[in-house]
């Protein structure tokens, strides 16, 4: 027999799928010893089920929900309201109203209840569907009770929250609804606790949302609430609002909104001593469900009443430290153009390749720095070398430290293998460009020999022939010849600007001086994709059958076409040498341009309109040019100063030196997705021997384990739990709605650092300069190269850049991103090819909208919205 009707306290959190997000968290909140509940049952899925089947419209309607585009507001709002009225239209069976009447009478069939709408997709750790479904307050009466009943099932598909679940990806067939009918209470006071800080993230502070009657008022907007920041039980902030209204219940059923008397507007609707005991009701909460929560509170008879609880979905996850002391991380993905989440398959063989140990948190990876900021030594060489890369990071980084307590100053060791990183300096070496290409033999070398060496290995043989290549792979990338040519480049673009500007008052000189600077593996790969248009633009059937590209097979069709061949091998030719690069490369997960070179389509396409034959060779000797006069013009004015044969005798040795090294600091990156690439293809090929076997469901499917467990898992050859790949899956894909901070501290806290700037026009969004010049243009907002539509004179503006972007430098003015330092690659690659350039523009792709003219100061770090 069906079950309609379930009492709270038979409730559990096991019970989603029967009660729905809402109701499963009052079940188990009322089994938590000294947490008041009000009493009431739950009108179980089962009910809505029986509810739909009475409709074989609603089938056909759901099709057509599920097909439409959820930007097409107008159909959403038609079908959706169509759902409604029909679910409401449905007559309550008679054994399913005798089953919720019956239940009425156990419980006082004249009390007023609240009638609240609770789906199974609700209140989930990665999706709280707040506010999505509709919740009625004071229903007196069965008749009253059973009506909202099938308001709560009709409120399924509001608008709001159909929309919310087809941009979460969720299907509304697998979504199902269950009502909780509960007791009203009248609150003198009611709110919102949040067991962490919504707006830091620290774990440790609670807020208290307080507001005079109902939570309705705070809810819906209505009125500000006195807000209390309470840590380790007292209350450490307040604000105490002007509450002029409240909502109230009235004697007949329902609520109205009603004036707050003046004298009572500005008192406080909590004291001190009762937010300190509701949030150490909260805090035993938290510790039921085992992450932080938002929970809907009624203060009541000198007692608290709780009617929800849900998780906070919006919190940055906090990585394992096994330990309680306190921890300062920063973030791996600021320093690498690269804020997505990453796979597990991507996060474990980053972390195995990498230099420095890492440990992750909502899918990213964070550098735990909390040593290294310990002593006066380490500390000052770190934040110099931060604070010349990303001011946000270093500024973010300075807050924590302000607070003495958090990582307290140690003592410098003294000299020897311990000592400051300043101790270890890597000596200088030689302005010889032969430096350089002996590196780039090196890394070649071992590439071939991984290329080599991996094509016999297969099954454990392959893990542990890869786990002797991390080896290699780490030594290549610590090789201190390579890390002295990267530091020589950097370090001269450093002295340039800083002496230039003392000097002869220019910011940003390296600028100029490093336009097409040899050797740059990255800029290169940008004027290469101008030398494939070049072989395509003289042929119109290529050109025509490029712009309808849809799958990447299209390579194969090319030699059909007149000019096809040269295209293919054109295309081909630059895939050989730059196909292991995609967005977000750093993830051996991600797509790379060799399998999928339809990214490259839109790229080509615009290189064929904005070009003239031969522009990246005009472009690249243009560049040398402008930087030549600029190295003449700097040189003949220092000679003018007192001692100025001397600065520009430097002057010129520091020029030569950052031009035969600054190319070389893009060259490892390419080294390591060179041999990502390698490893990938190699994994795949055991994904495929493992899902022919049965072992996996689909090769992909190893992208969702760790490199560890892939491992095991060909070892044993036991079948992978598709429910641990669906979890994985689920965690990856609500990651995405996180925001990772540039420093994270194990509190909890996330800080993205201020510009503390006072030199920037009212209005101008400030970012830092990387890349001189001004520049005026249309914007152009882009998320995905893949979608670029670029013209000549556009502004890219976008998230971040890393080098697998490169190939659009080529076609636009000027460059904007909200991510990025002096020295990563979109910094590096934007001086090269002359662009001016602002980055770390927070929210920028949100802030400027596409299609806008605007004005980069890459010189003084701003953009101007132009009218």
């Amino acid at each position: 027999m069906e079950q309609y009707v379930l009492d709270l306290q038979e409730i559990d959190e096991t019970q989603l799928t029967v009660v729905g997000g809402k109701g499963a968290h009052l079940g188990a909140l009322s089994r938590i010893a000294g947490i008041g509940v009000p009493d009431g049952f739950c009108v179980t899925t089962e009910a809505f089920r029986r509810i739909v089947t009475q409709a074989p419209s609603i089938e056909e309607l759901l099709d057509r929900l599920s097909r439409s585009n959820p930007d097409d507001r107008e159909a959403i709002r038609t079908l959706s309201a169509h759902i409604r009225r029909t679910i409401e239209g449905i007559a309550v069976p008679d054994d399913l109203a005798a089953a919720i009447t019956g239940a009425l009478t156990r419980h006082g069939e004249q009390t007023a209840y609240a009638v609240r709408s609770s789906a199974t997709a609700e209140d989930l750790p990665t999706a709280s569907f707040a506010g999505q479904q509709d919740t009625y307050l004071n229903v007196i009466g069965p008749a009253a009770i059973l009506r909202h009943v099938s308001r709560c099932w009709a409120s399924l598909f509001t608008e709001r929250a159909v929309t919310y679940r087809q941009r979460n990806g969720i299907d509304h067939r697998t979504v199902h609804m269950a009502v909780v009918v509960q007791r009203m209470v009248f609150p003198h006071a009611a709110g919102i606790l949040f067991t962490a800080d919504p707006v830091t993230g620290n774990r440790k502070v609670a807020t208290v949302d307080a507001g005079f009657g109902l939570g309705e008022a705070l809810v819906s907007g209505l009125v500000n609430p006195d807000v209390f920041k309470v840590r380790d039980g007292e209350v450490v902030a307040k604000t105490i609002a002007a509450k002029q209204r409240a909502v109230h219940a009235l004697p007949t059923g329902g609520t109205q909104e009603t004036a707050v008397d003046a004298q009572r507007q500005e008192q406080p609707s909590l004291t001190d001593a009762q937010a300190v005991r509701l949030v150490h009701l909260g805090r035993r909460i938290e510790a039921h469900f085992g992450r932080p929560q938002d929970i809907e509170w009624c203060f009541v008879d000198d007692g608290f009443q709780i009617v929800q609880s849900r998780p906070i979905t919006t919190l940055f996850p906090l990585p394992e430290s096994g330990d309680q002391d306190h921890h300062v991380y920063v973030s791996v993905g600021h320093q690498q153009m690269m804020t997505d989440p990453m796979k597990p398959l991507g996060l474990s063989m980053w972390k195995l390749t990498a230099m420095a140990p890492m440990t992750e948190a909502g899918g990213r990876l964070f550098v735990d720095a909390t040593r290294a900021l310990a002593t006066p030594a380490s500390r000052a060489g770190l934040m110099d070398l931060v604070g010349r890369g990303d001011p946000l990071t270093r500024d973010a980084l300075e807050t924590v430290l302000d607070r003495d307590d958090f990582v307290p100053l140690l003592p410098d060791p003294g000299p020897g293998p311990n000592g400051s990183p300043a101790d270890r300096a890597p000596a200088p070496i030689e302005t010889d460009p032969a430096i350089v290409t002996r590196l780039i033999e090196r890394s070649q070398a071992s590439l071939a020999a991984l290329r080599r060496d991996i094509g016999t290995k297969t099954g454990p043989a392959l893990f542990d022939f890869l786990l002797e290549a991390f080896e290699e792979h780490k030594r290549v990338l610590s090789d201190p010849l390579s890390l002295q040519a990267i530091m020589a480049g950097m370090e001269a673009t450093w002295w340039l600007n800083d002496n230039l500007h003392e000097w002869l008052g220019e910011k940003n000189a390296a600028d100029t001086l490093t336009l097409s600077a040899p050797g740059n593996v990255t800029s290169e790969m940008g004027l290469a994709l101008l030398d494939v248009a070049d072989v395509i633009r003289p042929h119109p059937e290529v050109v025509a059958f490029l712009q309808d590209v849809e799958d990447d097979g299209f390579l194969d069709e090319l030699a059909k076409l007149a000019g096809g061949i040269e295209a293919r091998d054109a295309i081909e030719t630059y895939l050989d040498r730059y196909g292991m690069r995609c967005a977000g490369e750093i993830d051996i997960t991600r797509p790379r341009w060799r399998e999928r070179p339809g990214t490259l389509v839109p790229a080509i396409l615009d290189n064929v309109r904005n070009f003239a034959p031969g522009a990246a060779r005009r472009r690249f000797e243009q560049g040398r040019q402008e930087a030549w006069k600029k190295e003449q013009d700097v040189l003949t004015r220092l000679r003018a100063l007192p001692e100025g044969e001397s600065k520009a005798d430097e002057t010129k040795r520091m020029i030569d030196r950052v031009r035969t090294f600054i190319g070389y600091r893009e060259y490892p990156k390419y080294g390591i997705v060179s041999r990502y690439f390698v490893y990938k293809e190699a994994l795949l090929e055991e994904a495929g021997r493992l899902a022919r076997a049965g072992v996996l469901r689909e090769k992909e499917d190893i992208y969702y384990l760790t490199f560890q467990e892939l491992h095991d898992v060909v070892r044993s050859s036991n079948p992978v739990d598709d429910q641990l790949i669906r979890q994985r899956k689920d965690a990856f894909q609500s990651y995405h709605a996180l925001t990772p901070p540039r420093v994270l501290t194990s509190d909890g806290e996330t800080l993205n650092g201020a510009y503390r700037r006072d030199d920037v026009p009212d209005g101008a969004l400030v970012g830092l300069p990387v890349s001189g010049g001004t520049i005026e243009g249309r914007a152009r907002v882009v998320l995905d190269m893949a979608q670029a539509d670029l013209e000549a004179g556009d502004i890219l503006v976008t998230a971040y850049t890393d080098p697998s972007w490169s190939p659009l430098f080529v076609g636009i003015a000027g460059l904007v991103t909200e991510v990025g330092g002096l020295m990563t690659h979109g910094a590096v690659i934007a001086r090269e090819y002359g662009l001016p350039a602002v980055v770390g523009v927070d929210q920028a792709t949100r802030l400027i909208r596409d299609g806008q003219r605007i004005r980069v100061h890459g010189t003084d770090g701003y953009i101007e919205i132009l009218p």
